[in-house]
């Protein structure tokens, strides 16, 4: 039985970005293409099977433990992004400001898909997505670059709107104006939610 079900809900790749070097700049380069392997982009800084654990699952591991990489890519949405530069009072939110690796328009209320998802390119290639990613003031001092003083309200704006992590489950290119489908896990929402988050 499949555990996977493809929807009708597909997506176009809008822009593609690379980070060289993390230390330097969060800033991304954009690309026409990208080649994935099951380590992420080759050459990337988010590549690698593993890599270091980081405050988002301190409540996990102690920080620097290593741990398989499922951060290995970032994908935005082009209509989430809009509402981000609303929010922020601009007229759009370049993708390179926040380290993107992948933006796509078409799937509604992308950063709520389900974790598990995958997305399929046309040629086969696939990203599972792992969850949310989650604002931070970490893409401030890059807006700030290009937008004096604005980036300090890009946390906020982004709520909710920040796009998923993910990991390469199928090697394979993707390039600009390929299309990807949304596959969902076929299950029902874990019932007990609201009572693990304490709400």
């Amino acid at each position: 039985m499949p555990a996977l079900l493809p929807t009708a809900f597909t997506g176009r790749i809008t822009w593609l970005g690379v980070n060289k070097d993390r230390t330097e700049t969060l800033r991304n380069i954009a690309v026409d293409e990208m080649a994935l392997t099951f380590a992420g982009c080759s050459g990337e800084s988010r590549a690698g099977l593993t890599r270091p654990s980081c405050s988002r699952v301190v409540g996990q591991y102690p920080r620097d433990t290593e741990i398989r990489n499922t951060r290995q890519i970032c994908i935005v949405s082009a209509e989430e992004l809009a509402v981000i530069a609303a929010n922020m009072g601009i007229e759009a939110v370049d993708p390179a400001w926040l380290s993107t690796s992948i933006v796509v328009e078409g799937i509604p209320d992308f950063t709520t898909v389900p974790p598990a998802s995958r997305l399929i390119a046309c040629n086969g290639t696939a990203i599972t997505v792992d969850m949310e990613n989650r604002p931070c003031n970490l893409p401030a001092p890059v807006i700030n670059e290009d937008m004096p003083d604005k980036g300090r309200a890009f946390k906020l704006a982004s709520k909710g709107l920040r796009g998923v992590a993910g990991w390469i489950e199928r090697e394979g290119m993707l390039r600009v104006g390929d299309e990807i489908r949304l596959h969902i896990p076929d299950q029902p929402v874990w019932p007990h939610l609201d009572q693990a988050r304490g709400i």
